[in-house]
């Protein structure tokens, strides 16, 4: 099986390492990462003219490890460009990303959006994720039960069935429930824009990914904000939902699809006659 891996956090990510630990064993991976941290890049590519800063890492393993300075999705983009001939490796997984993408963090995540990049080009995808932020999240876990769920996933892969990637979110708990096929659990953030804040800042910083910066010039009338805020669940502990079912200590499996169009609302309105 040929393997391309990608995240979101950078390619000296703990999760980076965890993943391609346990994907090794499937077969022959080859890992195209960021260079920085690029969260909440959704599927962001990295257009125009911009130098684009690609090196190999033949120090690193198992397997073939690359960096490139752009989104997580053009990783995937460079990665079946250059390493795959006509882009088809078997599988394109993403992630481990240090922190849920469960509920609406899905629309946001540039670990799914890496692996909707697959999807668009017609590879067998899936993006993979702990709830755990922390630069030092034990993996354990997901090292643990990743493998069993990935054989599940691909054993059941329905044929020709356009768009469809999966969402794959562990709880940080050291022993799961067990395992739920889920939707998407609805939710949004309120308080989003706080006003600049040196300690969290730091906090920030002390995670290792880059989250903020100190750089930041202020001119004069200008007032500094930061984007963090509230998360807000819109479920009623509906264990159908992937946050949560994550927050009872359940593992989640999301099936997604790149198509978004509303196929209920078009055969409602097709129906309908428009006049100019």
């Amino acid at each position: 099986m040929r393997i391309l891996i990608a995240n979101d956090d950078g390619y000296k990510a703990g999760g980076l390492r965890a993943l391609v630990d346990v994907m090794s064993t499937f077969g022959d991976v080859t890992v195209v990462a960021p260079k920085y941290h690029q969260s909440a890049m959704s599927m962001a590519v990295s257009l125009g003219r911009k130098k684009l800063v690609y090196k190999a890492l033949p120090e690193m393993g198992p397997g073939s490890w690359h960096y490139l300075d752009a989104t997580p999705a053009s990783c995937v983009k460079f990665g079946l460009e250059y390493f795959y001939e006509h882009r088809n490796p078997d599988l394109v997984i993403t992630g481990i990303n240090h922190g849920s993408n469960a509920s609406t963090a899905a629309n946001y995540s540039a670990t799914m959006g890496a692996a909707e990049e697959g999807a668009l080009n017609g590879v067998k995808s899936i993006g993979v994720s702990l709830c755990n932020f922390s630069e030092n999240a034990d993996f354990t876990v997901v090292r643990k039960y990743l493998p069993r769920i990935v054989r599940f996933l691909l054993d059941n892969w329905p044929e020709g069935k356009y768009g469809l990637f999966y969402n794959v979110n562990f709880p940080d708990v050291p022993a799961p429930k067990g395992i739920r096929i889920t939707r998407q659990g609805r939710g949004h953030w309120e308080k989003e824009f706080q006003e600049w804040d040196q300690a969290v800042l730091d906090a920030y910083k002390s995670s290792g990914f880059g989250l903020g910066s100190s750089d930041v010039q202020v001119e004069p009338g200008e007032k500094a904000y930061m984007m963090v805020g509230d998360f807000i669940d819109d479920e009623s502990g509906n264990l159908d939902a992937d946050h949560v079912g994550n927050l009872e200590g359940w593992i989640t499996i999301t099936p997604c699809n790149l198509d978004c169009t509303d196929h209920e609302d078009y055969n409602r309105l097709r129906g309908c006659v428009i006049t100019l």
